[in-house]
């Protein structure tokens, strides 16, 4: 089970938002890249960066950020990143600056000829991100709910080459709520890609549930307000993965 925190950037600044609210934010840290150092020490196998202002903007918007980030994190541990990924050239740029997983959201969902020219051109670098609300997928930073369902959606990506899913519930995305282990598992025992669950995650006890459910296609999670607030130490989370996985060994 990869854990991986969040550093959402909005006008420079590391953030969260609840439900995707732009108007709705809470500003952790002036320097991104001291928070990706930060997690790097505590032990961080993988970054999730989301360009806030880039998803409804369509197009990056937070570059001068991304770029300390990936120069202090120094490509110790893989980075990923989404939010306003519309085209190939910007998939380009962000791999050959460092940046190891572009995550397509709403191309993907708008245009799939997109998303599976992306796999085939950069094969083994391109994550799905799903966004939903009771089911259907939401698009332009949340902004749009459409009528598509999610487990629908992610089938028709199946063959085309997809690295993972992220699935937000964004009924739950920084509200501290709790994750939605039912929804996350029906997604994944669906697809035969992999499952990386996000929003809601509290405490030890959202990491715990997610462990059990590793062996259905659940493979990570992204941590957000829960580390940030301290409801959930990310030390102590890593650890607590590591023992529980041991015992199933032993």
């Amino acid at each position: 089970m990869l854990l991986i925190p969040a550093i959402d950037l909005k006008d420079g600044q590391c953030v969260r938002l609840r439900q995707g609210d732009l108007d709705d934010t809470t500003i952790f840290s002036d320097s991104p890249a001291a928070v990706a150092e930060a997690w790097l020490k505590k032990g961080a196998e993988r970054l999730h960066l989301v360009d806030l202002n880039g998803a409804f903007a369509g197009r990056p918007k937070n570059k001068a950020a991304i770029d300390a980030i990936l120069k202090a994190v120094d490509r110790e541990i893989p980075v990923q990143i989404g939010g306003g990924i519309r085209d190939m050239a910007t998939i380009e740029h962000y791999l050959d600056s460092g940046i190891d997983y572009v995550i397509i959201g709403t191309a993907a969902v708008k245009d799939p000829g997109f998303l599976q020219d992306a796999c085939s051109a950069f094969h083994g670098h391109i994550i799905v991100g799903l966004d939903a609300k009771d089911g259907k997928v939401a698009t332009d930073g949340w902004a749009k709910i459409t009528k598509n369902d999610v487990i629908d959606m992610a089938k028709r990506f199946e063959d085309f080459g997809v690295e993972s899913i992220i699935y937000t519930d964004i009924g739950r995305d920084g509200m501290l709520s709790g994750v939605n282990i039912e929804a996350t598992v029906r997604l994944a025992n669906a697809t035969r890609i992999p499952v990386i669950a996000s929003g809601g995650v509290t405490d030890l006890r959202d990491i715990e549930a997610l462990c059990q459910v590793a062996d259905e296609g659940v493979e990570g999670v992204i941590l957000g307000r829960s580390i940030y607030e301290g409801t959930l130490d990310f030390e102590e989370a890593l650890d607590f993965v590591d023992d529980y996985f041991e015992e199933i060994e032993e």
